[in-house]
């Protein structure tokens, strides 16, 4: 392919200022990588090497690095902060033939490659890479500069991402606001906080639209069978909807939803746990809000603010089993055990007879991951709107227990049993204030039977998060979510699917 077919991104701006340029270089740093190459252009004095300068400073995070221009030296070598940085410049460079006297190919390999002159041997640096042209603007300003920025390779995505939130910072009024990383989640959500110097806060979610995935059934990929959010539109308009039954969801401030950015309201860092485990009030005061929440006649589809309508899809028995055949396909690897394709089949059927009443009974919104990651503690405000919501954006339409067994069974943190009963008791007697014909009996076998889905399941993810995704922090729950499991497969509804838990992984039952 030719270098003027090739997917390309381009990007043109205007910067003011010196400090400008070194600000934008600092910020592209976060988008290279080892194996990636930089390549600088633009006439002489045009400010190559201050772009380079300040980008390598940010590469291996030390500000005071002098950094001069390998101008008669071709080459210069830094490391720092993991990462090996090779500054070349090619500009006395006669052919492609006298980089190997220089040792190219070792210095560079594992490094990332920034060169300026770079037209003068392009075949010799990485197609992942990003061309920066640096020109003169005309006018009075001597460092105005005008930047034509490319992106070729993995930087097609990757640029195009960075400068939709350099967009939208600049849009809803956050561009020059400090930004501090946050702990991500198990999902491929990152999130930042931005904070100005007049105090302000809020939170940046990044959150780009998930690869839809191969069909693995019925033509579909397994996100769509399960019916998990594939964009951040569920989000903005769940927060809405929750928002509007004044129920504490964070306030969209900002959003770009093609490119998965929004700028959400700061609820703050106070949780529902401290280092005892859950806090009671807190508890109990959530479970409040599952209660008032699943008393309203709640609508299937929300009119979002702009424009368009959202529709909440159904939990039905296609998603609930889909979601207990993680464990067969996941957890039980890590068992090292497996089972024929017979026993999978009878293993599904059993689930679909558990599963079909509460399937098919009255829904209502399902948050999904209703427990202590996601709920904070909004002391200044009043009644339910104390609990803060974060994490709805997989909503669904589906059993009211759902909610309840995820806060009475938080896979996170150990809630006592006589904890778990209190909440039951208190979401029961809600429930029974609001409408006398509450069935608590029928909710008590629905509870048991989606605690015991909900914990299947999240024993497969937490297994594909190791297995797959490199994350064997979330190991350390296992011990808890078996202990629910085992618990949940105690009610008489689930005597079968005991039986072929016990029969096909008996160390799930063996006491440590």
């Amino acid at each position: 392919m030719s270098e003027e077919s090739a997917p390309k991104a381009v990007w043109r701006l205007d910067v003011a200022s010196e400090a400008e340029t070194i600000e934008l270089a600092q910020e592209l740093s976060t988008l290279v990588r080892t194996g990636d190459a930089v390549m600088l252009s633009g006439d002489l004095g045009a400010g190559k090497t201050t772009f380079a300068r300040a980008m390598i400073r940010a590469l291996v995070e030390d500000p005071r690095l002098e950094a001069p221009s390998p101008t008669f030296t071709l080459m210069q070598v830094y490391e720092g902060a993991g990462k090996r940085v090779v500054h070349a410049d090619f500009y006395r460079l006669e052919n492609t033939g006298e980089l190997e006297g220089l040792g190219w190919e070792e210095a560079t390999d594992d490094a990332i490659v920034l060169v300026e002159w770079a037209e003068r041997a392009r075949e010799a640096l990485s197609p992942d890479r990003l061309e920066v042209r640096l020109s003169f603007v005309d006018g009075d300003n001597r460092e105005a500069r005008r930047l034509t920025i490319s992106g070729y390779g993995g930087f097609v995505s990757r640029l195009a991402s960075f400068k939709a939130l350099r967009e939208l910072l600049r849009q809803a009024g956050w561009a020059g606001a400090e930004r501090r990383f946050l702990q991500g989640d198990a999902s491929t959500r990152a999130y930042e906080r931005l904070a100005k110097q007049n105090g302000q806060r809020a939170i940046l979610m990044i959150s780009p639209a998930r690869p839809d995935g191969p069909p693995i059934r019925f033509g579909k990929s397994y996100s769509a069978i399960a019916r998990l959010a594939e964009n951040v539109a569920p989000f903005v308009a769940m927060s809405q909807g929750l928002r509007g039954l004044g129920l504490s969801a964070p306030e969209v401030y900002a959003k770009d939803v093609d490119a998965g950015l929004l700028i959400i309201e700061d609820l703050g860092g106070e949780g529902a746990v401290d280092g005892s485990g859950p806090i009671v009030e807190r508890y109990l005061e959530a479970a409040g809000v599952l209660a008032y929440l699943h008393a309203q006649r709640l609508p299937d589809k929300i009119a979002v603010d702009g424009g368009g309508e959202y529709h909440i899809p159904p939990y039905d028995l296609d998603a609930l089993l889909i979601e207990v055949e993680l464990l067969v396909d996941w957890y039980l690897t890590r068992q090292k055990a497996s089972v024929s394709s017979g026993a999978k089949a009878i293993f599904l059927n059993l689930w679909r007879q558990a599963l079909v009443d509460v399937a098919s009974a009255a829904p209502t919104w399902t948050l999904r991951d209703y427990h202590s990651p996601n709920l904070l503690w909004l002391a200044q405000r009043n009644g339910l709107a104390r609990i803060g919501i974060l994490d709805f954006q997989d909503c669904v339409l589906g059993h009211p227990a759902y909610d309840v067994a995820s806060l009475g069974q938080d896979a996170r943190v150990d809630v006592p049993d006589d904890l778990e009963l209190k909440l039951l008791a208190h979401y029961a007697k809600l429930r029974r204030d609001a409408d006398s014909a509450f069935d608590m009996a029928a909710f008590a076998k629905a509870y048991a039977i989606l605690a015991a889905q909900r914990a299947t399941k999240i024993l497969g993810i937490f297994a594909r998060l190791d297995q797959r995704d490199g994350k064997p922090q979330y190991l350390a729950h296992l011990p808890r979510v078996e202990s629910y499991l085992k618990k949940s497969l105690r009610h008489p509804a689930l005597a079968d699917v005991r039986a072929w838990y016990e029969a096909n992984i008996p160390g799930l039952f063996r006491e440590a």
